[in-house]
């Protein structure tokens, strides 16, 4: 009887720990919020461990939201001082990976359609293969002029005045060659297009208002696929490590949806890999999400309130770019 039990205890819990999150409206802790803006939590277990995640959905139809960005040079400010900088916005959270070396961002930004950060294409082998150079196009999430979102591959570069975008993972490319141009990505495309004629119309300039870049890709098509190995952002099984962690995404009713993870708290919230937040942007109904930049630099305020707490013992670690949403009415 007692192997029974703990049969049905494991079938149970099994069924329970692969079960889908519940979440919370909890607008009343966050407002006053406008009508196309709400805030959801959960303490639902990640695969039997504790967890704290909220995410924020806002309607990119509204025009009474204004979804911006704000970006610092060779320094970096906390998300509460950017929230003071930018008049107490509605909502402030982290966005890209950066240089601990010189403060800079490493990812893409666009603010107002200006370019004002690069994806790095660049990465230095090391050991035995310090001649051989990887260049992945990193992920950026975008909104258009006309509030429409979208997700891409993304070649950049200072001389051009529009990012160039890819809607599907392009392949690394390897080789001996420190520097990576625009003809060097559409050759690693046309290897999987396999067509010359539509290289042109499958790599458009990418017009976007605003946009932050991160990685790797999440959900596409509405299911899980992470693009870790064409992006290269984590090194071998660390996906599968637990941290606090920050994503964007979209849904197909044209929902922003930004979502926090709290983590590297023992006992109260132990992180999430990258497929399990994938799971939850999955369940939250995204077509199309990605990952920023997490661990300590994951904070999200809503009406300068915070969310999760910070892993860092300092409190807020300082970065070099944040998105907004601003209430325009």
């Amino acid at each position: 009887m007692r192997h029974f039990l703990c049969f049905i205890f494991l079938i149970s819990y099994s069924l329970f720990s692969g079960a889908q999150a519940v979440w919370q409206n909890v607008d009343s802790l966050y407002g006053p919020l406008p009508a196309s803006v709400h805030v959801y939590k959960t303490n639902s277990l990640l695969d039997g461990k504790p967890n704290i995640a909220y995410y924020v959905e806002a309607d990119l139809k509204d025009k009474g939201l204004d979804f911006t960005v704000d970006t610092t040079f060779k320094r970096r400010i906390t998300p509460s001082v950017f929230y003071t900088k930018n008049n107490q916005p509605l909502l402030v959270v982290n966005t890209t990976f950066f240089s601990f070396a010189t403060n800079q961002n490493l990812n893409l930004v666009i603010k107002k359609g200006k370019l004002l950060g690069y994806n790095i294409h660049t990465i230095y082998g090391k050991g035995k293969d310090t001649l051989t150079y990887r260049h992945p196009l990193g992920s950026a999430i975008g909104i258009s002029k006309k509030r429409i979102a979208d997700i891409a591959w993304l070649y950049t570069d200072s001389s051009l005045r529009y990012p160039y975008a890819y809607q599907a993972p392009v392949d690394i490319v390897r080789d001996s060659l420190p520097g990576f141009t625009k003809e060097s990505a559409m050759a690693a495309i046309l290897k999987g297009v396999g067509d010359q004629k539509k290289i042109r119309l499958s790599f458009p300039a990418w017009k976007m208002k605003t946009a932050v870049g991160g990685g790797p890709v999440l959900v596409q098509n509405g299911e899980i696929k992470i693009t870790n190995n064409e992006e290269l952002k984590f090194a071998g099984k660390a996906i599968n490590d637990k941290h606090p962690r920050t994503a964007m995404g979209y849904t197909r009713d044209h929902k922003l949806i930004i979502l926090v993870i709290e983590g590297r708290h023992p006992g109260m919230a132990e992180g999430a890999t990258l497929t399990q937040e994938a799971q939850l942007l999955k369940e939250i109904g995204c077509v199309e999400a990605l990952n920023l930049d997490g661990g300590g630099s994951s904070c999200m305020l809503v009406n300068g309130k915070a969310t999760i707490q910070v892993s860092d013992k300092e409190g807020q670690r300082p970065v070099p770019a944040v998105f907004l949403i601003k209430a325009t009415n």
